[in-house]
């Protein structure tokens, strides 16, 4: 008779990651390139994120780099390089947008985009890219970051993407109808009437909210 099956365990502790974290991050501050590179492809996620700050502080953290460290497996280490990446300037932060999508397999790959979400940067481009992130991605939390990104740009061509996501998980719908605060028309109106019987609460109150802010302004522009 054979034996039972075991439970499988789970990889035992790294214990040598910590000393490894910490040689990354003294690097960065000396200079150290090579221990940095080499930390950008440890096994242990905490030491990857580490080096991709490390990376950034010597200023040797570039797009291509960036983009790579977005598509980690890991979310610890996607969200220290979307951090990162947002400190880049413009051309470098889009080149690492361009690189993490598609295929849109990396989750947290717009996490950078709050730091896009600025007037002065609303050239075509990257509003294009985060619209197809916030239309085409896998990952629900890249769509609401790049939704959110849309809202604080306020540039129109990202509005057919945020009304899209109107139509989104709730978590995204959330964002969605926040956003739309950037932009009026007939269009965001109607969106906005639409919201207000949305099955999420919340949804529901932020939508009667930027209705009763919109009638108050025709209200007052004419008195």
């Amino acid at each position: 008779m054979p034996p039972p099956d075991r439970p499988i365990e789970p990889p035992p502790p790294d214990d040598g990651a910590a000393a490894r974290r910490s040689a990354v991050v003294v690097a960065g501050h000396l200079h150290d390139r090579a221990t940095v590179d080499a930390g950008r492809e440890d096994p242990d996620p905490g030491v990857r994120a580490s080096a991709v700050g490390a990376a950034a502080r010597m200023g040797v953290l570039d797009g291509a780099s960036a983009a790579s460290a977005l598509a980690d497996p890991e979310p610890a280490v996607r969200r220290r390089a979307a951090v990162e990446a947002g400190r880049l300037s413009d051309g470098l932060s889009r080149e690492a947008l361009r690189g993490a999508v598609p295929p849109p397999a990396a989750a947290g790959a717009v996490g950078a985009g709050g730091a896009w979400g600025d007037p002065r940067d609303a050239d075509p481009e990257t509003v294009g890219l985060l619209a197809r992130v916030a239309r085409e991605h896998d990952d629900s939390l890249c769509r609401e970051a790049a939704v959110a990104a849309l809202g604080s740009i306020g540039h129109p061509d990202g509005l057919a993407a945020v009304l899209g996501a109107t139509d989104d998980r709730a978590t995204v719908r959330r964002r969605a109808v926040l956003a739309l605060a950037a932009f009026d028309g007939a269009e965001v109106t109607a969106a906005l009437q639409r919201l207000t019987g949305d099955r999420d609460l919340q949804v529901r109150q932020a939508a009667q909210e930027l209705l009763a802010i919109e009638q108050g302004e025709r209200v007052h522009g004419a008195d």
